[in-house]
């Protein structure tokens, strides 16, 4: 009788310990870590001036059910496709990150210099295989904020009549703030994920290393939470949006044209990179460049606070364990090649050019869905996918994943603009704005 008893006893400890370890399984964990990527010295072109703000690689990575996800952001100007597929093959064989689940984004940050070759590979699968090494039981929650530091950059120049760079104050533009706050059992933040639309241009005419907006916001994030906690920005749809005070930008613009036009060289069509002609020791400049700096601190600031109100009163019921699923797809639409010159104003000549090719990922959370995409959206589409998606936490994810061969993505309707973006686009009308929102809720679709 005893020893069946013992027999017993064994069998029920056996199935408790099964069922303590499924449910270990299920719960959520979450790591989160950073690592400085600031150019040295001697990697900056020499049209670089030093450093103003150093910038990371940042990232967030999620395990439940035996699945692991990765959200990274880094704060460079675009995500090479070499870079893709060299991170998302590595994350799967060395990191058990299958490249579905993985989110590889960048700030869009116009002053860090494009380096030659691939140097952020192995940093970034450092910083994600430091995130893992950070894994702790978490909870996860979503929740949106506005803020209103972006605006709508098409417009229609008052004085010309033609199609310009400018601030449309009636423009589309979404002020929404969307964060994913991921904390402790105990409730002590460990990372935020959150999602806006803005260029990161405020510093391009300083000509030095700069995180921009993206990098002032999540710094003044970091600095607010703790040293320990990660702020990971990821880029809306921000084709068309502009920081809403750009006014130094304007002005420095128009004193590199004038010098130009003083040496007899007209650049008012065209687009320069960074501050190249401006004379540094004109106190005019001086002092805008100076009014630049502090407006970089200043809409970094105002972002960064409203994604600490969204964690502090704006979140939604916590979950702690989530199913993880990804899928990603490439969609196909006719381009164009321009035959003409000139940035903005006037129509552009055009004859049928490569085929556009984008890739597109979904990656769903819990009850988040982030849609990716791996080039520069105008807002609207944006807006269109979550108005049309049936789940309530979605977001999109711009500049994701790689790099289009599209250039900027118009809506349909914007292909009229004679805008430096549309004009430089390398689409066709009448196909990308149905081919990213439905190829996105497709592939939603597959992951529910």
């Amino acid at each position: 009788m005893l020893r069946n008893f013992q027999i017993a006893l064994f069998s029920i400890t056996i199935v408790l310990a099964s069922n303590i370890g499924h449910a270990a399984d299920n719960a959520l964990h979450v790591g989160a870590s950073k690592v400085d990527i600031t150019p040295t010295p001697d990697d900056l072109p020499a049209l670089y001036r030093g450093v103003n703000d150093r910038v990371f690689a940042r990232a967030i990575v999620i395990e439940s059910s035996g699945t692991r996800a990765a959200l990274v952001t880094l704060d460079i100007g675009g995500i090479p496709t070499s870079l893709w597929q060299s991170v998302s093959s590595r994350a799967e064989a060395e990191l058990g990150i299958a490249s579905e689940h993985l989110l590889l984004t960048a700030t869009h940050t116009h002053s860090v210099p494009r380096q030659q070759g691939d140097p952020y590979a192995d940093l970034v699968i450092q910083v994600i295989r430091e995130a893992m090494t950070d894994l702790q039981p978490a909870r996860m929650a979503w929740g949106t904020g506005e803020s209103y530091i972006n605006i709508n950059r098409t417009m229609i120049n008052p004085d010309t009549g033609l199609w310009d760079e400018g601030p449309n104050y009636d423009g589309p533009s979404d002020k929404t703030v969307a964060v994913v706050n991921f904390e402790s059992l105990d409730g002590h933040p460990i990372a935020v994920y959150y999602n806006y639309a803005v260029h990161g241009v405020i510093s391009g005419q300083l000509d030095e290393v700069s995180g921009d907006i993206p990098g002032a916001s999540s710094r003044y994030i970091e600095e607010s939470l703790g040293d320990d906690v990660v702020a990971v920005w990821s880029l809306g749809a921000a084709g068309d949006q502009n920081p809403i005070f750009f006014q130094q930008t304007y002005d420095l613009r128009e004193i590199r044209i004038n010098d130009y036009i003083s040496r007899g060289e007209d650049i008012s069509n065209t687009m320069l990179p960074g501050g190249m002609g401006l004379d540094r020791d004109n106190p005019e400049v001086t002092e805008l460049m100076n009014q630049q700096r502090q407006m970089l601190d200043t809409m970094g600031q105002m972002l960064g606070e409203e994604v600490l109100h969204v964690m502090r009163a704006g979140l939604e019921r916590p979950l702690t364990s989530a199913l993880i699923s990804g899928r990603q797809q490439s969609v196909t639409c006719p381009g164009r090649r321009r035959t003409d010159s000139g940035r903005e104003g006037y129509p552009g000549t055009y004859v049928p050019g490569d085929e556009v090719n984008l890739l597109l990922s979904v990656l769903r959370i819990g009850d988040v869905y982030l849609g990716g995409v791996n080039a520069e959206i105008f807002n609207l589409i944006a807006q269109r996918l979550k108005q049309e998606s049936v789940h309530k936490h979605t977001m999109m994810v711009t500049l994701t994943n790689g790099t289009a061969n599209s250039g900027y993505v118009p809506h349909d309707g914007a292909f009229g603009y004679n805008t430096f973006e549309v004009l430089s686009s390398r689409l066709q009308p009448g196909c990308a704005e149905n081919a990213i929102v439905n190829g996105l809720l497709d592939l939603m679709a597959q992951v529910d």
